[in-house]
Protein backbone atom coordinates (compact mmCIF):
# COMPACT_ATOMS: atom_id res chain seq x y z
CA UNK A 1 0.00 0.00 0.00
CA UNK A 2 3.36 2.34 -0.16
CA UNK A 3 5.72 3.80 -2.80
CA UNK A 4 6.75 7.13 -4.45
CA UNK A 5 3.24 7.64 -5.85
CA UNK A 6 1.23 5.74 -3.56
CA UNK A 7 1.84 5.96 0.09
CA UNK A 8 -1.41 5.14 1.97
CA UNK A 9 -2.83 3.79 -0.88
CA UNK A 10 -5.92 1.28 0.03
CA UNK A 11 -7.11 3.37 3.21
CA UNK A 12 -9.50 6.08 2.83
CA UNK A 13 -11.97 7.12 5.17
CA UNK A 14 -14.06 8.24 7.24
CA UNK A 15 -13.72 5.29 9.29
CA UNK A 16 -14.76 3.46 12.52
CA UNK A 17 -12.44 3.46 15.51
CA UNK A 18 -10.90 0.48 16.95
CA UNK A 19 -8.56 -2.10 15.80
CA UNK A 20 -7.01 -1.97 12.64
CA UNK A 21 -4.77 -4.72 10.77
CA UNK A 22 -3.24 -2.71 8.43
CA UNK A 23 -0.83 -4.69 5.73
CA UNK A 24 1.92 -2.93 4.38
CA UNK A 25 3.96 -3.49 1.14
CA UNK A 26 6.93 -2.10 -0.14
CA UNK A 27 6.51 -1.11 -3.87
CA UNK A 28 10.22 0.72 -4.39
CA UNK A 29 13.13 -1.04 -4.96
CA UNK A 30 14.77 0.19 -2.04
CA UNK A 31 14.11 -0.24 1.84
CA UNK A 32 12.03 2.17 3.30
CA UNK A 33 10.18 3.00 6.62
CA UNK A 34 6.75 3.07 6.89
CA UNK A 35 4.77 5.19 9.80
CA UNK A 36 1.10 5.72 10.79
CA UNK A 37 0.61 9.47 12.31
CA UNK A 38 -1.41 11.58 13.56
CA UNK A 39 -1.97 14.27 11.11
CA UNK A 40 -3.04 16.85 13.86
CA UNK A 41 -0.64 15.63 16.50
CA UNK A 42 1.85 14.40 14.56
CA UNK A 43 2.75 11.29 17.10
CA UNK A 44 3.62 8.13 15.50
CA UNK A 45 1.05 5.55 16.24
CA UNK A 46 2.92 2.43 14.39
CA UNK A 47 5.49 2.42 12.05
CA UNK A 48 7.59 -0.27 9.97
CA UNK A 49 11.14 0.13 9.91
CA UNK A 50 13.65 -1.62 7.03
CA UNK A 51 10.63 -2.79 5.03
CA UNK A 52 12.48 -4.36 1.95
CA UNK A 53 11.20 -4.61 -1.62
CA UNK A 54 8.18 -6.63 -2.07
CA UNK A 55 7.66 -6.95 1.54
CA UNK A 56 4.37 -7.19 3.36
CA UNK A 57 4.34 -6.16 7.23
CA UNK A 58 1.36 -5.77 9.38
CA UNK A 59 0.96 -2.77 11.65
CA UNK A 60 -1.85 -3.46 14.21
CA UNK A 61 -2.80 -0.69 15.73
CA UNK A 62 -6.15 0.55 18.26
CA UNK A 63 -7.17 4.07 17.04
CA UNK A 64 -9.68 6.82 18.52
CA UNK A 65 -11.15 9.53 17.11
CA UNK A 66 -8.94 12.17 15.37
CA UNK A 67 -6.69 12.30 11.93
CA UNK A 68 -4.42 9.85 10.61
CA UNK A 69 -2.04 9.51 7.58
CA UNK A 70 0.71 7.02 6.54
CA UNK A 71 3.79 8.63 6.14
CA UNK A 72 6.22 6.40 3.47
CA UNK A 73 10.24 7.32 4.03
CA UNK A 74 11.72 5.53 1.36
CA UNK A 75 15.93 4.94 1.75
CA UNK A 76 17.25 8.14 0.27
CA UNK A 77 14.36 10.42 -0.42
CA UNK A 78 12.01 12.62 1.12
CA UNK A 79 9.19 11.92 3.52
CA UNK A 80 6.09 11.19 1.28
CA UNK A 81 2.48 11.97 3.08
CA UNK A 82 -0.33 9.75 2.22
CA UNK A 83 -4.38 11.17 2.70
CA UNK A 84 -5.26 11.94 5.44
CA UNK A 85 -8.23 9.40 7.05
CA UNK A 86 -11.03 10.70 9.96
CA UNK A 87 -11.43 8.29 12.32
CA UNK A 88 -14.61 8.63 14.27
CA UNK A 89 -17.13 6.80 16.33
CA UNK A 90 -15.12 4.68 18.41
CA UNK A 91 -16.74 2.68 21.04
CA UNK A 92 -17.21 3.43 24.72
CA UNK A 93 -13.73 2.21 26.62
CA UNK A 94 -11.77 1.83 23.74
CA UNK A 95 -8.08 2.03 25.19
CA UNK A 96 -6.48 3.31 21.99
CA UNK A 97 -2.64 2.75 21.07
CA UNK A 98 -0.41 5.91 22.52
CA UNK A 99 1.21 7.70 20.15
CA UNK A 100 4.88 8.64 20.29
CA UNK A 101 5.91 12.18 19.52
CA UNK A 102 8.58 11.95 17.51
CA UNK A 103 12.61 12.50 18.03
CA UNK A 104 14.89 13.90 15.75
CA UNK A 105 18.31 13.07 15.34
CA UNK A 106 18.60 17.04 15.81
CA UNK A 107 17.12 16.59 19.40
CA UNK A 108 19.55 13.56 19.99
CA UNK A 109 22.57 15.16 19.42
CA UNK A 110 22.94 17.55 22.83
CA UNK A 111 22.18 14.57 24.84
CA UNK A 112 24.75 12.09 22.35
CA UNK A 113 27.21 15.16 23.58
CA UNK A 114 26.93 15.02 27.26
CA UNK A 115 27.26 11.41 27.25
CA UNK A 116 30.56 11.33 25.34
CA UNK A 117 32.18 14.34 27.15
CA UNK A 118 31.01 11.77 29.94
CA UNK A 119 32.85 9.30 28.81
CA UNK A 120 35.87 10.98 28.33
CA UNK A 121 36.04 11.89 31.59
CA UNK A 122 35.72 8.54 32.90
CA UNK A 123 38.19 6.76 30.66
CA UNK A 124 40.54 9.44 32.76
CA UNK A 125 39.92 7.49 35.82
CA UNK A 126 39.82 4.33 34.56
CA UNK A 127 43.23 4.88 33.00
CA UNK A 128 44.32 5.79 36.18
CA UNK A 129 42.83 2.86 38.09
CA UNK A 130 44.43 0.11 35.89
CA UNK A 131 47.70 1.64 36.72
CA UNK A 132 46.96 1.05 39.60
CA UNK A 133 46.34 -2.24 38.97
CA UNK A 134 49.48 -2.68 36.92
CA UNK A 135 51.35 -1.44 40.26
CA UNK A 136 49.76 -3.39 42.16
CA UNK A 137 50.73 -6.82 39.97
CA UNK A 138 54.81 -6.10 40.00
CA UNK A 139 54.48 -5.72 43.68
CA UNK A 140 53.13 -9.00 43.88
CA UNK A 141 50.11 -8.43 46.18
CA UNK A 142 47.49 -11.32 45.30
CA UNK A 143 44.63 -9.16 47.32
CA UNK A 144 45.48 -6.04 46.14
CA UNK A 145 45.81 -6.42 43.03
CA UNK A 146 42.58 -8.56 43.18
CA UNK A 147 40.73 -5.26 44.46
CA UNK A 148 42.63 -3.17 41.88
CA UNK A 149 41.22 -5.36 39.17
CA UNK A 150 37.82 -5.19 40.44
CA UNK A 151 37.65 -1.56 40.74
CA UNK A 152 39.37 -1.14 37.31
CA UNK A 153 36.60 -3.39 35.78
CA UNK A 154 33.76 -1.65 37.55
CA UNK A 155 35.48 1.45 35.83
CA UNK A 156 34.69 0.06 32.72
CA UNK A 157 31.53 -1.46 32.94
CA UNK A 158 29.92 1.52 34.09
CA UNK A 159 30.79 2.91 30.10
CA UNK A 160 28.10 0.60 29.03
CA UNK A 161 26.98 2.72 26.08
CA UNK A 162 30.12 3.25 24.46
CA UNK A 163 31.13 -0.11 23.63
CA UNK A 164 30.39 0.28 20.30
CA UNK A 165 32.13 3.56 19.80
CA UNK A 166 35.38 1.54 20.98
CA UNK A 167 35.63 -0.55 17.80
CA UNK A 168 38.64 -3.63 18.27
CA UNK A 169 40.22 -1.92 21.76
CA UNK A 170 36.36 -2.48 23.46
CA UNK A 171 37.77 -6.62 22.86
CA UNK A 172 41.53 -5.52 23.44
CA UNK A 173 40.30 -4.08 26.77
CA UNK A 174 37.55 -6.22 28.23
CA UNK A 175 36.75 -8.96 26.03
CA UNK A 176 35.51 -12.24 26.18
CA UNK A 177 37.50 -15.87 25.30
CA UNK A 178 36.83 -17.50 22.24
CA UNK A 179 34.18 -20.02 21.83
CA UNK A 180 35.07 -23.61 23.67
CA UNK A 181 38.30 -21.69 25.46
CA UNK A 182 38.53 -20.39 28.71
CA UNK A 183 39.76 -17.09 29.75
CA UNK A 184 42.78 -18.81 31.02
CA UNK A 185 43.32 -20.65 28.34
CA UNK A 186 42.84 -18.49 25.26
CA UNK A 187 46.43 -17.19 24.23
CA UNK A 188 44.67 -14.51 22.33
CA UNK A 189 42.68 -13.13 25.33
CA UNK A 190 43.86 -9.96 26.51
CA UNK A 191 42.66 -6.88 29.18
CA UNK A 192 40.64 -7.26 31.70
CA UNK A 193 39.24 -10.81 31.55
CA UNK A 194 43.00 -12.10 30.99
CA UNK A 195 43.80 -10.36 34.34
CA UNK A 196 40.81 -11.34 35.96
CA UNK A 197 41.69 -15.04 35.18
CA UNK A 198 45.37 -14.96 36.30
CA UNK A 199 44.37 -13.13 39.30
CA UNK A 200 42.29 -16.21 40.32
CA UNK A 201 43.97 -19.09 39.82
CA UNK A 202 47.29 -20.70 41.09
CA UNK A 203 49.23 -19.05 37.90
CA UNK A 204 51.93 -16.63 39.13
CA UNK A 205 51.38 -13.49 39.99
CA UNK A 206 53.83 -11.86 37.76
CA UNK A 207 52.30 -13.66 35.05
CA UNK A 208 49.47 -11.02 34.95
CA UNK A 209 52.07 -7.83 34.70
CA UNK A 210 52.52 -7.97 30.69
CA UNK A 211 48.79 -8.59 30.18
CA UNK A 212 48.09 -5.04 32.40
CA UNK A 213 50.84 -3.36 30.90
CA UNK A 214 49.11 -3.65 27.47
CA UNK A 215 46.05 -3.10 28.71
CA UNK A 216 47.23 0.20 30.16
CA UNK A 217 48.18 1.14 26.72
CA UNK A 218 44.61 0.05 24.94
CA UNK A 219 43.21 1.88 27.62
CA UNK A 220 45.25 5.31 26.25
CA UNK A 221 44.15 4.84 22.81
CA UNK A 222 40.53 4.99 24.18
CA UNK A 223 40.06 8.25 23.96
CA UNK A 224 41.55 9.28 20.36
CA UNK A 225 39.08 6.30 19.46
CA UNK A 226 36.02 8.32 21.08
CA UNK A 227 37.04 11.13 19.68
CA UNK A 228 37.06 9.60 16.18
CA UNK A 229 34.03 7.80 16.66
CA UNK A 230 31.47 9.19 19.54
CA UNK A 231 28.88 7.14 20.95
CA UNK A 232 26.39 7.32 18.04
CA UNK A 233 23.09 9.30 19.15
CA UNK A 234 20.76 6.52 18.36
CA UNK A 235 22.91 4.00 21.03
CA UNK A 236 21.59 5.88 24.34
CA UNK A 237 18.06 4.72 24.05
CA UNK A 238 19.14 1.27 22.97
CA UNK A 239 21.47 0.71 25.64
CA UNK A 240 19.45 2.17 28.32
CA UNK A 241 17.78 -1.38 28.46
CA UNK A 242 20.59 -3.50 26.61
CA UNK A 243 23.19 -2.90 29.56
CA UNK A 244 20.59 -4.75 32.25
CA UNK A 245 19.97 -7.11 29.67
CA UNK A 246 23.40 -7.69 29.52
CA UNK A 247 23.88 -8.38 32.85
CA UNK A 248 20.73 -10.95 33.00
CA UNK A 249 22.19 -12.58 30.24
CA UNK A 250 25.62 -13.06 30.98
CA UNK A 251 26.83 -11.51 34.55
CA UNK A 252 23.76 -12.89 36.47
CA UNK A 253 24.63 -16.44 34.66
CA UNK A 254 27.95 -16.41 35.52
CA UNK A 255 28.73 -16.59 31.36
CA UNK A 256 31.76 -14.11 31.42
CA UNK A 257 32.63 -14.74 35.29
CA UNK A 258 36.57 -15.69 34.83
CA UNK A 259 37.33 -16.62 38.25
CA UNK A 260 36.81 -13.71 40.42
CA UNK A 261 33.06 -14.43 41.33
CA UNK A 262 32.23 -10.70 41.92
CA UNK A 263 29.37 -10.40 39.29
CA UNK A 264 27.57 -9.12 41.86
CA UNK A 265 29.81 -5.88 41.86
CA UNK A 266 29.90 -5.72 38.41
CA UNK A 267 26.10 -5.86 38.33
CA UNK A 268 26.19 -2.85 40.68
CA UNK A 269 28.04 -0.84 38.05
CA UNK A 270 25.66 -2.16 34.99
CA UNK A 271 23.11 -0.52 37.00
CA UNK A 272 25.35 3.01 37.14
CA UNK A 273 26.03 2.57 33.71
CA UNK A 274 22.08 2.60 33.47
CA UNK A 275 22.15 5.58 35.21
CA UNK A 276 24.67 7.90 33.00
CA UNK A 277 22.68 6.80 29.89
CA UNK A 278 19.39 8.03 30.84
CA UNK A 279 20.38 10.92 32.42
CA UNK A 280 20.88 12.95 29.06
CA UNK A 281 17.94 11.64 27.31
CA UNK A 282 15.58 11.89 30.12
CA UNK A 283 14.25 15.74 29.27
CA UNK A 284 13.42 13.61 25.71
CA UNK A 285 12.30 10.94 27.38
CA UNK A 286 10.19 12.47 30.45
CA UNK A 287 7.44 14.19 28.29
CA UNK A 288 6.92 10.88 26.15
CA UNK A 289 7.18 8.02 28.52
CA UNK A 290 4.63 7.55 30.90
CA UNK A 291 6.09 4.59 32.51
CA UNK A 292 9.46 6.76 33.29
CA UNK A 293 8.82 6.88 37.01
CA UNK A 294 8.24 3.46 37.51
CA UNK A 295 11.34 2.29 35.13
CA UNK A 296 13.16 5.03 37.83
CA UNK A 297 11.93 2.92 40.92
CA UNK A 298 12.44 -0.09 39.53
CA UNK A 299 15.77 0.76 38.62
CA UNK A 300 16.97 1.88 42.44
CA UNK A 301 15.00 -1.09 43.96
CA UNK A 302 17.28 -3.35 42.29
CA UNK A 303 20.17 -1.50 42.88
CA UNK A 304 19.49 -1.35 46.37
CA UNK A 305 19.07 -5.48 46.96
CA UNK A 306 22.30 -5.71 44.71
CA UNK A 307 24.27 -2.78 47.42
CA UNK A 308 22.35 -5.81 50.08
CA UNK A 309 25.33 -8.33 49.08
CA UNK A 310 27.97 -5.83 49.80
CA UNK A 311 29.11 -5.87 53.70
CA UNK A 312 32.13 -3.39 54.65
CA UNK A 313 33.39 -3.20 50.75
CA UNK A 314 33.13 -6.95 50.57
CA UNK A 315 30.67 -8.41 47.83
CA UNK A 316 29.69 -11.85 47.77
CA UNK A 317 30.11 -14.45 45.58
CA UNK A 318 27.02 -14.43 43.30
CA UNK A 319 26.85 -18.68 43.70
CA UNK A 320 26.63 -17.67 47.16
CA UNK A 321 23.05 -16.69 46.58
CA UNK A 322 20.34 -19.24 47.35
CA UNK A 323 17.79 -19.85 45.29
CA UNK A 324 15.28 -17.14 46.59
CA UNK A 325 18.04 -14.53 46.17
CA UNK A 326 18.34 -15.52 43.15
CA UNK A 327 15.35 -15.34 41.90
CA UNK A 328 14.49 -12.18 43.44
CA UNK A 329 17.25 -10.82 41.63
CA UNK A 330 16.28 -11.91 38.42
CA UNK A 331 12.85 -10.89 38.66
CA UNK A 332 13.99 -7.22 39.75
CA UNK A 333 16.57 -7.29 36.57
CA UNK A 334 13.78 -8.83 34.37
CA UNK A 335 11.04 -5.65 35.92
CA UNK A 336 13.44 -3.41 35.76
CA UNK A 337 14.50 -3.80 31.85
CA UNK A 338 10.98 -4.62 31.04
CA UNK A 339 10.41 -1.07 32.39
CA UNK A 340 13.06 0.61 30.45
CA UNK A 341 12.71 -0.87 27.04
CA UNK A 342 10.41 1.11 25.45
CA UNK A 343 12.59 4.07 25.76
CA UNK A 344 14.48 2.68 22.56
CA UNK A 345 11.44 3.19 20.89
CA UNK A 346 10.72 6.46 21.43
CA UNK A 347 14.35 8.01 21.07
CA UNK A 348 14.49 6.40 17.71
CA UNK A 349 15.25 9.13 15.78
CA UNK A 350 12.84 9.57 12.59
CA UNK A 351 12.01 12.66 10.27
CA UNK A 352 9.99 14.89 11.45
CA UNK A 353 7.21 15.39 8.70
CA UNK A 354 6.55 18.95 7.67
Amino acid sequence: MNGFDACGDGWSGPATGGAFDFAVSNSTIAGEAVYLEGADDRKVYAEAEGLGPSTVYHLRVTLADGRYRFVCMPAGNDPIAGPVVTVRDSPAGLVPTPGIEVVTRADLLPAAHTYNEWVDSRIKGLASDAQRLATAIVSGDRAVSQAAWLTAQQDYSRLGAAYGAFGDLADAVDGDPAAGSSALEDSDLHGLRKIEALLWSDRPIADAAPVASRLITDIGSLTATLAKTPVNAIDLGLRSHEILEDAIQFTLTGADDAGSHTGLAVIAADIEATRAVLEPIRPLVTPRYAGLSDADAWLARTATLVASYQTGGTWRALDSLDRAQREALDADLERTVELLAPIAAITDPRVADQ
